[in-house]
């Protein structure tokens, strides 16, 4: 390359690092409030920001506990609907025998106003006559399928029909083959599909003019069909972040901090090297500010660990073409060659890491709901920008530099001679320690069922509680409530578990804590009455459901077992040997046995972000050791050789020279998230406390224990 285009390309980095920077500070500043243009803001969850509050009552007969948890999926659903996806992060729970509140992010009055509406599905003739009602579907799904004629792809609806309406449907669609049968929703018209043929078999397919998004939203409207209950509003209300008015300005300045060090650790380790992965991780950071903007996500705690994780593999994807670089320079090649070998080594490992975590991803963002769904989005934007930056980005900016006279192989550093580690040979001594830290969670879970304490601490979101509303006649800040008010409940109740919510423009605040007794509702009105001179007359308390249901739970379980599987065949397929498999689901079940023991012991509440920090580490852990595996498959070489000593070696020796990756990587992840530690609020602390155990366990795994288990399952075969 010519010196006039490398001081081209970094004429251009400059720019884009200028222009991506200058519209991320905007947004960042518009999101924080620290300017006024709110059109620069990004949509934030209520954990943040918090939002709008309506409560709906039941008419008529009391409703029964199925009725109503049904009611609040399928109105967890049409949040999403309403907004076109992007609101992942609304809570809905029943509060009391009849009630039901949703809390929404910037939610608009038009939409709690379609919210509430009894939503009656209807599948009407030409004449409009009724003939099917949203009664007669079980279910309905968006899918692509062959045209037959033509052999094109269309995306279509799928409806599956109730086994006592598909006779009749068979009959009607027979009888009417040619005629038009509209389906209305609250009396617009969605579609009005004409009959091809009797339709048999309880399965109607909905053709035309469809792209993905709006056959998507037929199948939602039809799919979550009518609300079984009827709802009218009692009253709406904003409430404050959950987390505290200055918790996200605390998590973008502790981010902002995580990041700095990071880079200057890059620099000092790599030198010429890590300077332009440090200008790469820039223009990544304003990149993935401006998507979050253009995609119109909705940020809260769990979008904040995809962040981070897409973060730690975009610093990886450098670590791992850095260190292959290295091992050519040390083998004498120039450094001209030794750029383009080391980049050409370590695609097959970044590219495989990345694509597995990627499917995991898009799985959970289409499956899953709530904060699973909203750390997909996160995720996914950010491993896809990752991927840009590091194997692009980076590229060109290092090779911009040679161009300029930065050659010298001192700018890059060489690869030490390691002595190679026999991981193997302490394999034993290694699974120890993984059991026994594994059977210390088991303890501590068994101590405290038999306390009565419960196995974890779950959470309000989980178990929920009892909501206690009062007016302290005078407005405190969130930070206030955290200070003041927070410990003086816990200690009335006998429980750390409290959640705050500060009612906008009064002087009311909702605390919601677990299940209160007759007595410790007695007791916490007489504490508020004396400490905080709280008129008695304005406390009352509900009894609320928990904010993550069931079906959002079988939703999560669900999608992470699928993008597991699904994770797992690609590494099958990838690597030509089940057992490489079979050794990432023992490693990342050790990952989340041993964040778990995080939870038990240390009694950490379990709450909507425990499932992100579970996913975070799932996908931390397969990343680092596909690593580990793709340096096995290379130094194998394509050999099947059955020799016990030779596939040790092989073993021990690629763990050896994947160990500073591993070293540096967990490192960097671990202290952007021991940022958020340091500098965040209570909440950010229990989220990033296991997920700093859970960056050791990974690593752990990764280094110690997956290359040991491979070993293991190929000696025994081969015996």
């Amino acid at each position: 390359m010519k010196k006039s285009k490398g001081a081209l390309i970094l004429l251009l980095a400059v720019a884009v690092l200028g222009a991506t920077s200058f519209f991320g500070a905007r947004i960042i500043r518009g999101t924080t409030g620290t300017q006024t243009c709110s059109g620069d803001a990004i949509g934030l969850g209520l954990d943040l920001a918090g939002g709008v509050s309506i409560t709906y009552e039941v008419e008529g007969k009391t409703p029964t506990t199925e009725q109503l948890n049904d009611t609040i999926y399928k109105l967890q659903q049409r949040v999403q609907t309403a907004s076109d996806g992007s609101i992942t992060e609304a809570q809905v729970y029943a509060e009391g025998k009849d009630r039901i509140n949703v809390e929404i992010p910037g939610g608009s009055s038009a939409m709690f106003a379609e919210l509430e509406e009894p939503g009656v599905l209807e599948f009407r003739d030409a004449d409009g006559n009724v003939q099917f009602t949203g009664d007669d579907i079980k279910d309905a799904q968006a899918v692509t399928q062959t045209d037959q004629n033509t052999q094109a792809k269309e995306d279509v609806v799928e409806l599956t029909l109730t086994n006592k309406a598909a006779k009749k449907f068979y009959e009607y669609t027979s009888a009417h083959v040619g005629d038009v049968l509209a389906i209305y929703y609250n009396d617009e018209l969605l579609s009005d599909p004409r009959i091809n043929s009797g339709i048999s078999g309880g399965v109607a397919t909905i053709s035309g003019s469809f792209d993905k998004k709006s056959a998507e939203k037929l199948a939602s409207f039809i799919r979550i069909g009518t609300l079984d209950l009827t709802l009218k509003q009692l009253r709406a209300q904003e409430v404050g972040a959950q987390l505290g008015e200055t918790a996200l300005a605390t998590s973008i300045k502790a981010a902002g901090i995580g990041l700095a060090i990071v880079m200057v650790f890059m620099i000092v380790m790599y030198l010429l090297p890590g300077f332009a992965s440090a200008l790469g991780l820039a223009i990544y950071t304003g990149l993935m500010m401006i998507a979050l903007k253009l995609f119109g996500i909705t940020l809260s705690l769990p979008g904040i660990a995809g962040i981070i994780l897409s973060m730690g593999m975009a610093v990886d994807a450098n670590v791992v073409v850095f260190a292959r670089i290295r091992e050519e320079l040390a083998a004498g090649k120039s450094v001209l060659s030794a750029m383009k070998i080391g980049y050409k080594k370590a695609l097959s490992a970044v590219m495989d890491g990345n694509i597995t975590t990627l499917i995991a991803a898009i799985v959970l963002g289409m499956l899953g709901s709530g904060p699973v769904k909203g750390f997909a989005y996160t995720f996914g934007i950010g491993i896809v920008l990752s991927m840009f930056t590091a194997l692009i980005v980076t590229k060109y900016i290092m090779q911009g530099l040679y161009a300029c006279g930065l050659s010298d192989v001192k700018f890059y550093g060489k690869a030490k001679e390691r002595k190679v580690i026999d991981f193997v040979g302490k394999k034993a001594i290694l699974i120890c320690v993984a059991v026994v830290v594994i059977a210390a969670g088991f303890v501590s879970m068994g101590i405290n069922s038999g306390s009565g304490k419960g196995i974890l601490n779950y959470s309000l979101d989980f178990m929920g509680g009892t909501s206690t509303t009062a007016d302290f006649g005078k407005d405190y800040t969130v930070e206030q409530i955290e200070d003041e008010i927070v410990p003086v409940v816990r200690e009335t109740v006998k429980d750390n578990n409290v959640q705050i919510q500060r009612i906008t423009d009064s002087t009311q605040i909702v605390i919601k804590t677990k299940v209160l007794t007759d007595k410790q509702r007695e007791k916490l009105d007489n504490v508020l009455v004396e400490k905080f001179n709280v008129d008695k007359k304005t406390i009352t308390f509900e009894s609320i459901s928990s904010v993550v249901s069931n079906e959002m739970r079988q939703d999560a379980i669900v999608a992470v077992a699928i993008a597991l599987v699904l994770m797992l065949i690609y590494i099958w397929f990838r690597f030509k040997d089940f057992r490489f498999s079979a050794s990432a689901v023992i490693a990342l079940l050790h990952d989340v046995l041993v964040v778990l023991a995080c939870y038990a012991i240390a009694r950490i509440s379990v709450g909507n972000t425990f499932i992100a920090v579970m996913l975070t580490i799932v996908g931390y852990s397969i990343n680092a050791t596909i690593v580990i595996f793709d340096r096995i498959r290379e130094n194998l070489n394509g050999s099947s050789t059955r020799d016990a000593e030779r596939l040790k070696e092989v073993v021990n020796r690629s763990i050896t020279q994947t160990l500073s990756r591993s070293i540096n990587t967990s490192i960097t992840t671990f202290v952007m998230v021991a940022c958020l530690y340091v500098m965040g609020v209570t909440s950010i602390k229990e989220f990033s406390l296991p997920l700093m155990a859970g960056i050791i366990a990974g690593a752990y795994s990764s280094v110690c224990l997956t290359g040991a288990i491979w070993y293991m399952m190929k000696v025994k075969k081969n015996n």
